[in-house]
């Protein structure tokens, strides 16, 4: 399938790369195709960054079925453009496809179109330290259809951000609560996948952690409420003892790009690095002990981001004097560096545009 490229008939004024915040920017040019029975994915096009125009009966209003997936590109030393790890998100993706009954996509083929898209955008890509173009493909239900099946027809579009930190505090540590109260997504569901409602589920439970200070809700598990699942915007990570723990894929967690990156990277340093089930419990009594060192969360907005400290119900555990430990400052350090070009490439994740 060809590219067709117009480009847009006047450009946007760029943000000033150190006052970037997230989300709030994007770039003048998107990435559409279009998918219906007949013809497949088709129209593969890059054109102006424009709204979407919608059906008031188009089904991702009503039903919600999307599906979407978060990358970065980030702008090299050496001037270059490098992506981190991008084919994982397309395989993710099209397993978030599959979950949502939406049709799967050619991998290969969006990786080039994802390239085409960034070069017709080089400019964007941000050069202050610690930023970076946040790539968002999304793929929506078309249908004007008010009934409850998948859709026939589908608008898959990659629009662009350039981002600096996601949390107000930067690399900083954080502040987390875990809840009883509401649950995020249950096994047999689509907690695994990145799809709209998930995120929707959250909102409740991450605006009465905000409105108690606290920046994020730690989920446990929709069964039992007692084993500890992911936080809202990443995965979590424990260091008990000389152990560095993060719960295991169970089909309500979303498997973490860089969360898979942390794992591979401790098992090269030597770590003792476990995917295992882990209760809120066994975290308050490592504490008590004195046995819990660290807790951290990876994703790809964040990379990595330290906690500081830990609610849940009375109990509220100050971690590692509320700065930030020297695990997740390794990780922190060792991935970003990866990221921007900065050291070698160990495991061959890097894609240059």
């Amino acid at each position: 399938m060809d590219i067709t490229i117009t480009k847009a008939a006047s450009l946007k004024p760029k943000p000033d790369d150190h006052h970037l915040g997230f989300g709030t920017h994007f770039t003048d040019h998107m990435f559409n195709m279009d998918y219906n029975p007949d013809l497949g994915w088709h129209q593969a096009r890059i054109e102006a960054y424009t709204p979407i125009a919608m059906d008031p009966a188009t089904m991702v209003l009503h039903y919600g079925q999307g599906v979407f997936e978060g990358l970065k590109a980030y702008h090299t030393a050496s001037g270059g453009i490098q992506l981190f790890r991008p084919r994982e998100n397309m395989k993710r993706l099209n397993k978030s496809c599959r979950l949502l009954c939406i049709p799967t996509f050619d991998e290969a083929f969006m990786m080039e179109a994802l390239k085409a898209l960034l070069q017709v955008e080089c400019d964007w890509v941000p050069t202050a330290p610690e930023t970076s173009l946040y790539i968002r493909p999304t793929i929506l239900a078309m249908d004007p259809y008010l009934g409850v099946r998948a859709s026939h027809t589908y608008r898959l579009f990659v629009i662009l951000s350039p981002v600096g930190a996601y949390y107000a505090e930067g690399f900083n540590p954080i502040k987390i609560m875990v809840t009883k109260e509401h649950v995020r997504a249950v096994r047999g569901g689509v907690g695994e996948a990145k799809t709209l409602g998930n995120y929707a589920a959250s909102l409740l439970a991450g605006d009465k952690a905000q409105r108690a200070g606290y920046t994020q809700v730690l989920w446990l598990d929709g069964v039992e409420q007692k084993y500890i699942e992911e936080v809202g915007s990443m995965n979590i990570f424990f260091m008990i003892g000389d152990e560095l723990i993060t719960p295991a894929l169970n089909g309500s967690i979303l498997p973490g790009i860089t969360r898979d990156s942390v794992l591979a990277l401790g098992k090269q340093w030597g770590l003792k690095v476990s995917e295992r089930d882990i209760t809120i419990d066994e975290v308050i009594a490592a504490h008590a002990s004195g046995a819990l060192q660290e807790i951290f969360g990876s994703g790809t907005a964040a990379v990595i981001s330290p906690v500081g400290e830990l609610r849940f119900e009375e109990n509220v555990l100050e971690i590692g004097g509320g700065r930030v430990g020297p695990m997740a400052q390794k990780f922190f350090d060792a991935i970003t560096a990866i990221q921007y070009g900065q050291a070698e490439d160990p495991l061959g994740w890097i894609v240059q545009v």
